[in-house]
């Protein structure tokens, strides 16, 4: 049996994901990205072959994608993150939806992807600057408000007043907010809902500069948290698709490609 690796080499975690000849996932993992991008990649994969039982020869082919790829010297091909964003999104919500557009938010940037009919990318925007719309905003969020990052979500549902407005783009200006709102007395649930809606807001904006078009794809961490998600799909006045293990879409969508790489090389003889 042959397998095929992708590798999602981002600023705050490395996403890892193994497919069979079938395309099936077979298996995945996700690490903190450190200050070694190379060598937290190399040992992540290693690690993940080991406990899958894979041989390392039987892993024919590795596509590497992210802010890193480049330094992953063993990937057989690199492409960027929003071609293997589009390509994971297809494979991840096959037979339940037809995906038109993207939502990605990582750790450090958020990005809005328009897809064709074919799946292919058409345009697309991301917002890398400062911005309070993060993946690592929110964590910043959960730290001063002495809550876990997974208690957002429940927090959200729990408030009972309007969400509170936070106006920054910035997220050290906004994480002052933040503060400040504490300060004066108000509930860490209304906060973590306006919190929420802030970055909906911020989301909706990208997402139109693309073109708005269902079905709409969510993925990256913070799409595991329902509070966003459900601020989201308010704004938007739509349902959103959330696949599966939505951190490893990009590494899906490498893995895919390694698999196809690999059949076309292979019927060229180039393999």
């Amino acid at each position: 049996m042959h397998y095929f690796g992708g590798i999602d080499i981002g600023s705050t975690a490395i996403k890892i994901a193994i497919i069979d000849e079938d395309k099936n996932l077979v298996g995945s993992t996700i690490n903190a990205s450190g200050s070694m991008f190379y060598k937290y990649a190399k040992k992540a994969l290693d690690d993940l072959l080991s406990e899958l039982k894979i041989d390392n020869e039987d892993l024919v082919y590795i596509v590497a994608t992210g802010y890193g790829r480049k330094l992953y010297k063993e990937a057989n091909e690199k492409i960027s993150e929003i071609t293997a964003n589009a390509i994971g999104a297809k494979e991840a919500a096959k037979g339940e939806c037809d995906i038109k557009t993207i939502i990605n938010i990582g750790g450090q940037d958020s990005k809005a992807i328009s897809l064709d009919s074919e799946g292919n990318v058409v345009n697309f925007a991301m917002n890398d600057r400062c911005a309070a719309g993060t993946g690592k905003f929110l964590d910043v969020v959960a730290m001063n408000l002495e809550i876990g990052v997974d208690e957002l979500g429940e927090y959200h549902f729990k408030s009972t007043g309007a969400p509170l407005s936070i106006n920054s783009t910035c997220a050290v200006f906004a994480e002052s907010e933040i503060i400040g709102l504490l300060g004066n007395n108000n509930a860490v649930e209304d906060i973590v809902s306006g919190v929420h809606y802030s970055i909906a807001k911020r989301i909706i904006k990208l997402v139109k500069r693309v073109g708005i078009k269902d079905a709409i794809y969510f993925d990256g961490g913070p799409a595991l948290n329902e509070g966003l998600v459900n601020a989201i799909e308010n704004e938007l006045g739509k349902e959103i698709f959330i696949p599966k293990n939505p951190q490893i879409t990009t590494a899906l969508g490498a893995a895919v490609l390694a698999s196809e790489s690999y059949e076309y090389f292979k019927s060229e003889g180039k393999l």
